[in-house]
């Protein structure tokens, strides 16, 4: 029972490239990220994901967190767009679906979820592709967390990250 989010970045620390984050995933970060996804009771993005990746078809339910009421998913049985913030809308899913919760947004959502102290960890992988779009700092997302992991599997970087950083009173 964890809450994790799950983020592919270039080397450079684009979280896109034209358009989506597919250009910037590999093979084994691919299997590791459809792994994941099938052991989720639901996942957790937001619209702009909702609209930009392929979520047509999940394997689990998909709890989308937008203002916009416009399902860009009404094709998807299992999606369910929810006019509400982020924790609230992960509050809601895990009394609805469960507390196996894969966060598949994008870095605003992931931060937000971070600054609400509403994540378990991260399942970062770092590939070579460089030149996209939406960079972010990978250092400064890390020091969110106490424990972390690195393992490279051809070429791509694997990074967990656990136990977010005890608030300074």
């Amino acid at each position: 029972m964890a809450v994790f989010a799950s983020l592919v970045v270039g080397g450079d620390g684009s979280t896109a490239k034209d358009g989506n984050s597919r250009a910037i995933s590999s093979g084994v970060d691919r299997t590791a990220f459809l792994s994941r996804r099938r052991s989720a009771d639901f996942l957790l993005i937001g619209g702009e994901t909702a609209r930009s990746e392929p979520y047509h078809r999940t394997p689990v339910p998909v709890v989308i967190s937008s203002r916009s009421m416009i399902n860009a998913l009404a094709d998807n049985r299992m999606a369910h767009w929810w006019n509400l913030a982020p924790t609230a809308a992960l509050a809601k899913g895990i009394k609805q679906f469960g507390a196996n919760v894969l966060v598949e947004a994008g870095p605003m959502i992931i931060n937000e979820l971070i600054a609400q102290r509403a994540l378990d960890g991260i399942y970062l992988s770092v590939t070579g592709v460089l030149g996209g779009e939406n960079i972010i700092d990978i250092s400064e997302l890390l020091k969110n967390f106490e424990e972390i992991t690195t393992q490279e599997i051809e070429g791509t970087q694997f990074i967990e990250a656990r136990n977010l950083v005890k608030l300074k009173s």
